[in-house]
């Protein structure tokens, strides 16, 4: 992102989004931002699978606006997850709302096949190439 990127605030991440450098498009297309990551999967702040982290900006007023939105909390943040695999890219509060139903799902249904599930499915996606 450009230094001056949010001067109004903060703003939902957007398709060509014009904050993003031309070494950030190239991360992210090859998805080599999420590389650090994995960092936090090995100390244990974040699990491979799980509901994505959401800006804590965002957070607050989610939580406010969106009937259990609090319960994605229930499990640690995940590098892939339900949500990011079965709904596209969301830029808004009411994409916010239906990505917290897959992430309820996952909470209810979390299991070591539905992971490899998710697993083999990012793969997938992954070798596509990025959205």
């Amino acid at each position: 992102m450009r230094t001056d990127s949010e001067a109004d605030g903060p703003r939902w991440a957007a398709i060509s989004d014009p904050r993003v450098t031309r070494v950030g498009r190239i991360l992210r297309k090859t998805r080599i931002d999420e590389l650090p990551q994995f960092w936090n999967i090995l100390i244990g702040e974040m699990a491979f699978v799980g509901p994505r982290p959401e800006r804590p900006e965002f957070v607050t007023k989610l939580a406010t606006v969106i009937p259990f939105y609090q319960q994605r909390h229930l499990l640690k943040p995940g590098l892939t997850g339900w949500a990011q695999i079965c709904y596209p890219y969301g830029a808004n509060e009411k994409d916010a709302a239906e990505k917290l139903s897959y992430d309820l799902f996952y909470l209810k249904n979390a299991s070591l096949l539905l992971d490899l599930q998710i697993v083999m499915q990012t793969l997938g996606a992954m070798a596509k190439g990025a959205r």
